[in-house]
C-alpha cells in the first residue's frame, strides 16, 4: 500500500527486455538505507519487487501483464521515475489510499500554465472518468493529486510548484502517456452498487456502513 507522496526520482540504469517481460535497475539516492529484498516499491505508480539492491540502485522484475497493462514499457535508459516506498503504518498518510495497481494509461492532451500552478488535462476512459469526481483523488504516474475537473473521457488536475519540480510531471510533454489508478474507495463502491442494486437507498447505505 502507498500514499502517492513520491520520495525520490529515480533514474533507469539498465532494462533487460525478456521475450515479454523486463527487469529493470533503477538508479536512487534516497531509499536503500532500509531497503530489503522482497520489499514493495512503487515505480511511476506501479507496485514492483525489490529483487536486488545496493546503497545506489535496486532492480525489479516487471511480468508481462504489467509490461502490456502500463506506461513502463515506453521507459528508456536515463529516464526520470517516481519513486515511493511501501508505506508504514506508523507514519504520516499525507496523500491517498494508493494500491500500486495500475488501470489504464493515459496520455496528456494539454498542459498549461496559471499563475503558480500548471494545469494538466488527461485523457482516460469514460470507465475511469466514472469514478472521478471534483476534488477527489486519482493517482498519476503514483502520484496522488487532486482532481479539479472531470469530464466523460477527459480528468484535469492543478499541479502546485513543489509537485511539478520533485516529480516526474515536470518533464512530461503533451502527447506522453502516463499510468493511471482511480480511487480505491470509489472502485469498492461501484463494485457494491454493481453487485447489489442500481438502486441507492437510505437501507442500503446504513447496512454498507454510510
Amino acid at each position: 500500500m502507498f500514499t502517492g507522496i513520491i520520495e525520490e526520482l529515480g533514474t533507469i540504469k539498465q532494462i533487460a527486455k525478456g521475450r515479454e517481460s523486463v527487469v529493470l535497475t533503477i538508479g536512487v539516492q534516497k531509499i536503500t538505507h532500509d531497503l530489503n529484498i522482497g520489499d514493495s516499491i512503487a515505480v511511476n505508480g506501479v507496485c514492483l519487487t525489490v529483487t536486488s539492491f545496493t546503497t545506489t540502485k535496486f532492480t525489479a522484475d516487471v511480468m508481462p501483464e504489467t509490461v502490456r497493462a502500463t506506461a513502463l514499457s515506453q521507459l528508456q535508459i536515463g529516464a526520470a521515475v517516481n519513486i515511493e516506498r511501501a508505506m508504514l503504518a506508523n507514519g504520516r498518510f499525507g496523500g491517498h489510499f494508493v494500491s500500486g495497481h495500475i488501470d489504464e494509461v493515459g496520455t496528456i492532451l494539454r498542459k498549461r500554465p496559471f499563475a503558480n500552478a500548471v494545469y494538466f488535462d488527461i485523457r482516460i476512459s469514460r470507465e475511469a472518468s466514472a469514478l472521478c469526481i471534483p476534488r477527489g483523488s486519482i493517482a498519476i504516474d503514483g502520484i496522488s493529486l487532486t482532481i479539479f475537473d472531470v469530464q466523460k473521457e477527459l480528468v484535469t488536475v492543478s499541479i502546485i510548484p513543489h509537485t511539478f519540480s520533485e516529480t516526474t510531471l515536470g518533464f512530461k510533454r503533451e502527447g506522453d502517456v502516463v499510468n493511471i489508478e482511480t480511487d480505491m474507495l470509489g472502485k469498492y463502491i461501484a463494485k457494491q452498487l454493481q453487485a447489489k442494486s442500481t438502486t441507492l437507498t437510505a437501507d442500503f447505505l446504513q447496512q454498507y456502513g454510510f
